[in-house]
């Protein structure tokens, strides 16, 4: 019984009829796979261009000395970690470090920024504290819209550095905000899962992009 005196429901009678329940689980599950696989597929035919020259223009960056900085918010800040993890660790094959950096893990600069200026700037200020002309920004946002991602876009700007931009729906202010040079990846899907998955694609499609570039082709 919950403190307000109203009965809650048991873990019994939610699970009365556990071989229906069980069903149509399964029937979803299915279809969240189905509709994962459809979108990704359906993606590749837009996709594949923009990613051949964002895969190049890192892979150069790289190349020449330069570093690939990434940033996002909640899942997008988790995918910038995993980018840069697997250029400074590794993807599939054993190869020199890259440098990766993902703007989204120094705690005391985050909340530093956030407290004594706006969360907006969190990414923007350590993009100029880090950043150099060369570098390029990998900005990711299921949306396009996140503030602290446009921020650091016009920050990239200022200082010469060209952006990467991992969207959806569109793209929303981040695409309005592209230079010449830039590239954008627009997942085109309106839901916030599926544009995430098929990020994690986009992902690993540039790491393997940039060792092939940087290191040959390995089957």
């Amino acid at each position: 019984m919950r403190s307000d005196g109203v009965n809650s429901p048991t873990m019994a009678s939610v699970r009365r009829n556990a071989p229906e329940q069980d069903a149509a689980l399964a029937a979803r599950v299915a279809a969240q796979f189905a509709e994962s696989a459809k979108l990704k597929l359906e993606a590749s035919h837009s996709l594949v261009a923009p990613l051949v020259r964002a895969g190049s223009l890192l892979a150069d960056a790289l190349r020449q000395g330069g570093k690939a900085l990434a940033c996002g918010n909640g899942g997008s800040a988790a995918d910038a970690q995993h980018f840069a993890a697997e250029l400074v660790n590794r993807f599939e094959r054993e190869r020199p470090p890259l440098a990766g950096i993902a703007l989204t893990t120094d705690s005391s600069a985050l909340t530093s920024i956030a407290n004594d200026y706006s969360y907006e700037q969190v990414f923007a200020k350590q993009l100029r504290a880090l950043g150099r002309t060369g570098d390029v920004l990998l900005a990711i946002s299921s949306s396009g819209g996140s503030a602290s991602v446009v921020s650091a876009m016009g920050a990239a700007r200022e200082m010469g550095i060209a952006v990467v931009a991992l969207t959806g729906r569109g793209g929303g202010k981040m695409a309005e905000r592209l230079a010449p040079g830039d590239v954008h990846i627009c997942v085109p899907h309106a839901r916030t899962m599926r544009i995430q998955e098929v990020h994690l694609l986009v992902l690993h499609c540039l790491c393997d992009g940039i060792d092939t570039q940087l290191f040959g082709d390995k089957q």
